[in-house]
């Protein structure tokens, strides 16, 4: 996109620090915008300081929406971009020219935790979280107003007492000078007599004015310069301390969350974490690799109902396996049921690897909402889950259906043909991969797969298909005409002898391949020739994981 007249004028301004003393006095509160995107874009801490110390409107948003003109979407700003954004905004508290109220970065960190890595210049999301932390406990060690405004401006920190002793001192003005004329009553011994029989009970109700007038102050001092902090929090056992510290710190810097991720954790830690949270905001949850077993979940769903916004649940490898029967299951299932009812908002569900065998119909008919998202991979759905799921009332409503790594039999086929034919009308994303597919079975799918014409991405891989079904499945992909990626299987033909009759995903990915001017080579150029001659040149068709991975999901 071509630049606009007045970013490449910001541009110019921002590339030299010298010349800011000449312009940041007279700048027109229109023009910040466009001067923080430039200096944002070139990477200039130094420019980026000094804005955001004057930001003259009561929002900054830089995850979505502040600087529209320069459409480069997450991963934009770098770790001292940041860092200096952050520093800006503490030292700005307090300051009469800054009016910043609302400072949101949601968003702004690199996603898949590409910004963690030493050789990446980008911040990811662990690394903004303890920045943000550390910037929350900073601004609530220094604390500006009056002298200590002074102070903060300088660069200094000043601790609690110390300011409450400056509006002490500026109290002696607001009282009338009162003591003043009290210390100079009378003199010798009957001047002291009438100077204690006058001061003692003026100055007792003096003191508790006081008191209470500095109480005041503090609580107006603290809502004036207020600054809400909104951002997603990435959080594990290392990190989990700091995090807390800076949810109880108070202060001028006030955490939000929209979407919280949690790895490695306990339960009860979870759930204290979610008592600290602000109530409105969070959106989202995703719980990762923590060891919570149907105990730990049953804890821990129902401390999601006090959030009316939640709308994205996402468990991935929580150490559920109701396949191993334990006593007391049952009663704590019933509970995660009832938590997930009372999620009015809740709009996904995410529940990778929970192998809740046969408890599909319990978990989901609780729900208040229709689902628009339900992703299920190696969740060992049985033919009954299948059939509720079909005839369920989230089935007309799905936009994302993920069944990866769930052994589909001939017995799960018709529900399976009525699940697709309820959801076609909404259906926009379908991943079927590892799920043990045959020739016949796709071919039994054909005509239901054909129906779902607003399908925009479809996930095959890792199914045992000749090479005669790859190319069936790529002659039904070209005729759903909304779609614009497939993801394919490698033909069974391409792999060296010796792989079983009826291989798992898991052999399917491990098995050499043959070489690729062969059975590779031929599949590919007719795979090619056969999208030109029914002109669809513009499906994107690969065998590549991580790149439909990266294409279908870029969360």
């Amino acid at each position: 996109m071509v630049p606009s007249f007045v970013s490449l004028c910001a541009q110019r301004l921002v590339s030299d620090h010298s010349l800011s003393p000449r312009w940041l006095g007279c700048v027109p509160r229109e023009l910040y915008c466009p001067l923080l995107e430039a200096a944002l874009l070139q990477r200039r801490p130094l420019a980026i300081g000094e804005l955001v110390q004057r930001w003259p409107e009561r929002t900054l948003c830089l995850g979505r929406g502040l600087l529209p003109s320069s459409g480069q979407g997450q991963g934009l700003y770098s770790r001292l971009c940041v860092q200096a954004l952050l520093l800006a905004v503490v030292k700005g508290l307090g300051d009469p020219r800054c009016a910043l109220r609302v400072l949101d970065l949601c968003g702004v960190q690199c996603e898949r935790g590409a910004g963690d890595t030493p050789e990446s210049d980008s911040m990811g999301g662990w690394s903004l979280t303890l920045a943000l932390c550390s910037a929350v406990l900073q601004a609530r060690g220094s604390e500006a107003v009056g002298v200590a405004g002074t102070k903060l401006r300088r660069g200094g920190s000043l601790g609690e007492g110390e300011w409450k002793r400056g509006l002490a001192r500026g109290l002696e003005g607001e009282m009338g000078g009162e003591g003043k004329r009290e210390r100079g009553l009378g003199v010798g011994a009957e001047g002291e007599k009438e100077k204690g029989a006058l001061r003692h009970p003026e100055t007792g109700r003096e003191r508790k004015r006081g008191y209470t007038r500095l109480m005041e102050m503090d609580s107006e001092r603290e809502h004036a310069t207020a600054v809400d902090v909104r951002a997603d929090l990435f959080v594990n056992s290392r990190s989990w301390e700091r995090v807390r510290a800076a949810l109880t710190a108070g202060g001028p810097l006030r955490l939000q969350c929209r979407e919280l991720r949690v790895e490695a954790m306990p339960a009860t830690s979870i759930v204290t974490m979610l008592s600290l949270l602000p109530r409105p905001g969070l959106q989202g949850l995703d719980l990762r690799y923590s060891n919570l077993g149907v105990d730990g979940l049953a804890l821990l769903i129902p401390a999601l109902a006090p959030f009316p916004e939640l709308r994205s649940l996402r468990l991935h490898y929580c150490n559920l396996d109701l396949r191993r029967h334990q006593p007391g299951q049952e009663v704590e299932l019933c509970k995660i049921a009832r938590g997930l009812g009372a999620l009015g908002s809740l709009r996904r569900l995410s529940m990778t690897a929970l192998r809740l065998s046969g408890h599909l119909r319990l978990l989901l008919s609780s729900l208040s909402q229709p689902l628009e998202v339900l992703e299920l991979p190696y969740f060992s759905l049985t033919p009954a889950d299948l059939s509720y799921l079909s005839c369920s009332p989230h089935v007309s409503s799905l936009q994302r259906l993920d069944l990866s790594e769930n052994r589909l039999g001939e017995e799960a086929l018709p529900s399976l043909c009525r699940l697709l034919h309820q959801a076609s009308g909404s259906l926009l994303h379908l991943s079927l991969c590892g799920c043990g597919l045959t020739d016949g079975q796709l071919e039994m799918l054909r005509p239901c797969l054909t129906r779902c014409q607003a399908l925009r991405t479809l996930g095959l891989a890792l199914n045992p298909l000749s090479q005669a079904g790859v190319f069936s499945l790529v002659r039904v992909a070209t005729a759903i005409s909304s779609l614009q990626l497939l993801l394919y299987p490698q033909p069974l033909e391409s792999y060296q002898p010796g792989l079983p009759h009826t291989p798992s995903s898991y052999q399917l990915m491990e098995w050499p391949l043959e070489e690729e001017d062969g059975v590779l080579g031929a599949t590919q150029a007719e795979l090619e020739r056969c999208l030109q001659e029914r002109g669809r040149t513009d499906l994107l068709v690969t065998s590549d994981l991580l790149t439909y991975s990266s294409i279908d999901n870029p969360e």
